[in-house]
């Protein structure tokens, strides 16, 4: 049976109990109904994890009681910077989900031409808070030490002038060239564009700015469709899926 996983940030090698933050309280005790004397891991999300046992439950709150620091590695080799041109709803929580799974380090929200998801004012705020949620789901599920780094949401023009990773790549179906073509790298940036994908001139400054484009066959996919094949291919070439 797999031990359940969650993220605690709070988490210490000096101590032998914590008292698990709120979310942890919640999902463990009031969702998944786990008793003293269970066992469960914790991570920081900086590389810190240990096997825990469940010692107290009370009303509020739970305290655990650190069993065994685990050194699990199962982190990429690689340095991938997921630039992902921001879509609406599930679409933008599921490409950052598989993403998270996939290995990447970091993951930069990108306004585009063809974004419909409004972000003024406190509302960019709302949404990375609610990504970085996504993102701790996915390493608790896929069991990952470390949490990638979320970026701010960033201007597509800012986000390419800034981008100063070894390989850039651009999403591109008109591309004549594919993955294969791209020589072997360990830094990569891969900005992919939302529903309705970038635009020509997109595209083209993208291309100005050092990326290459590249496509992903025949068909047309869908953008969290695209993101999480564009990161399997780039891992089974280069990373640790082959």
């Amino acid at each position: 049976m797999r031990i359940p996983r969650f993220y605690c940030p709070t988490l210490s090698a000096s101590s032998t109990h914590i008292t698990v933050p709120d979310t942890v309280f919640r999902h463990a005790v009031q969702v998944l109904r786990m008793k003293p004397g269970e066992a469960l891991a914790l991570f920081d999300g900086r590389g810190l994890e240990y096997l825990a046992q469940l010692e107290q439950v009370d009303k509020r709150q739970a305290v655990v009681s650190l069993q065994q620091q685990l050194q699990t590695d199962n982190e990429s080799p690689l340095d991938i910077l997921l630039m992902q041109g921001i879509s609406r709803g599930e679409r933008m929580d599921y490409a950052i989900q598989k993403a998270v799974e996939l290995g990447v380090k970091r993951l930069m929200p990108v306004i585009t031409e063809r974004c419909n998801v409004q972000l003024a004012g406190d509302r960019a705020e709302k949404r990375l808070n609610h990504w970085r949620g996504v993102m701790v789901s996915a390493c608790e599920q896929s069991g990952r030490r470390f949490l990638p780094e979320l970026l701010p949401v960033t201007l597509l023009d800012e986000a390419l002038l800034n981008c100063t990773d070894d390989c850039k790549l651009v999403l591109a179906p008109e591309a004549e060239r594919g993955f294969s073509s791209v020589k072997k790298a360990t830094q990569i940036a891969l900005l992919i564009g939302p529903e309705g994908g970038l635009s020509d001139a997109e595209i083209q400054r993208a291309q100005v700015a050092g990326f290459v484009g590249v496509n992903l066959g025949p068909r047309i996919l869908r953008t969290e469709t695209a993101s999480a094949a564009a990161l399997a291919i780039v891992q089974s070439h280069w990373g640790d899926l082959r």
